[in-house]
């Protein structure tokens, strides 16, 4: 087997990102945090990501048996689909699920079949491999406002569920920030500027919902954080000015998806309206590159985004009948 060497960034506070290499370099992050000698994950990446999690470990002088908990922001893929084989390598964790979402960590069978629903089996296989059940005794659930000690640091649940209804994000008070899983959208380095971060929400199928998407922005700035850790990809601050901008692309995605509320064929006029939407935010916020970049760090998101967005009028056409 070659050698495994994880990306880490040290975050301050006994914090790590961890890049699990899922689709391309800093796209999607685990974080590792570490108390006392005794160490959590929140969000796992894949399979595949789950040696170079191991081997943050050793940088970190920890082992497997150093981690009391697996912390599943919710049960996407990209989050949690090598759960199951991590916790497989963690004698001593306990994996904590949302209620919603603990019976499909224990039996993923539905879990699969949603995801091959949305991207195809071959292509669902290739990305995240076999996903593995985790013992239902190992399963914790994380209901509103639980607490969890990490050998005395005291990490907060809240239900956040405007990106999916399984979604919780995670308060450490000790870095003064939030986990935030997708609860507060998507934030690549890569787009940085000297204006700062660059942020978008994440409408991905198939629980979208714009109400509480706001509440869930809401409730993660009603904890007052300093930075916020996003799972795609990691520290943001400027917190205030990101919030602000979440709230007014939640609103600009959803009336760009009512504006197609009656057509037959709407994801693909929604599809070019939200490019044309976040490429024109990104000039403004002075990115410079060629859209041949743009295209290959925002094409994934929008296309998942705007089948979100579809599955969101779907269920509003339902609920008016």
């Amino acid at each position: 087997m070659p050698d495994v060497h994880a990306r880490t960034i040290p975050l301050g506070a006994g914090i790590a990102a961890i890049d699990t290499e899922y689709v391309r370099l800093l796209q999607d992050a685990s974080h590792l945090i570490v108390e006392s000698g005794r160490a959590a994950f929140v969000d796992t990446g894949t399979n595949d990501s789950v040696p170079l999690l191991l081997d943050a470990l050793r940088q970190a002088d920890l082992d497997a048996a150093d981690v009391d908990f697996v912390f599943l922001t919710h049960i996407h893929l990209d989050h949690a689909g090598g759960a199951g084989q991590l916790m497989q390598a963690l004698p001593n964790a306990r994996c904590v699920v949302h209620p919603r979402g603990a019976p499909h960590m224990i039996d993923p069978t539905r879990l699969i079949a949603g995801t091959e629903a949305v991207y195809g089996a071959e292509q669902s296989r290739a990305m995240y491999g076999r996903i593995l059940p985790i013992d239902e005794h190992r399963i914790v659930i994380a209901n509103d406002d639980d607490r969890f000690s990490l050998c005395g640091r005291e990490l907060r649940a809240l239900h956040t569920e405007g990106h999916a209804l399984h979604h919780y994000c995670l308060s450490d008070p000790v870095s003064q920030g939030v986990f935030t899983g997708d609860s507060f959208g998507v934030s690549y380095r890569e787009l940085d500027t000297p204006a700062g971060e660059f942020i978008f929400p994440t409408t991905t199928p198939t629980q979208f919902d714009p109400v509480a998407a706001h509440e869930s922005v809401d409730r993660i700035m009603a904890c007052e954080p300093r930075q916020l850790y996003l799972t795609h990809y990691s520290r943001v601050g400027n917190l205030s000015r990101l919030a602000s901008d979440m709230h007014a692309d939640i609103d600009v995605f959803s009336n760009i998806a009512m504006a197609e509320k009656d057509s037959d064929e709407p994801l693909p006029v929604i599809r070019a309206a939200i490019w044309d939407h976040l490429s024109a935010r990104l000039r403004e916020h002075g990115w410079d590159g060629d859209d041949e970049t743009m295209h290959s760090i925002l094409d994934v998101d929008i296309v998942l985004n705007a089948q979100g967005l579809v599955s969101w009028l779907q269920r509003l056409k339902k609920q008016r009948r």
